[in-house]
């Protein structure tokens, strides 16, 4: 599977005034990691977002979320945005920065 690269240029927009920021392609799609914790990341047209257990159920409220379940599954703690929820710029800068902070929050790798 190939990730959105127009998408993964648009969350670098976002996150290239962001310290310790770095990528890693992985599973089809690209992560985008703070201090070594995955923040978010690009799985096909949809964006992953690191949100924590904490704020997972508020984050499913959002009605361009839904779980993320790699293994059939759903992961606590982590989210799909849909495509059609990511097209305002402002709305995509909304998840990434949900999923720095909680990337922040954790210790550095």
């Amino acid at each position: 599977m190939t990730y959105d690269k127009t998408l993964a240029l648009r969350i670098r927009a976002i996150l290239r005034r962001k310290r310790d920021v770095s990528e890693m392609e992985q599973f089809g799609g690209i992560g985008f990691l703070i201090r070594g914790n995955m923040a978010c990341g690009v799985l096909g047209k949809e964006l992953l977002v690191r949100v924590g257990p904490a704020n997972h159920e508020e984050a499913l409220r959002n009605k361009s979320a839904k779980p993320f379940a790699i293994s059939g599954r759903p992961s606590k703690g982590w989210v799909l945005a849909r495509a059609s929820g990511l097209k305002a710029d402002a709305d995509l800068e909304k998840w990434v920065e949900l999923g720095v902070k909680f990337a922040r929050s954790l210790p550095a790798k």
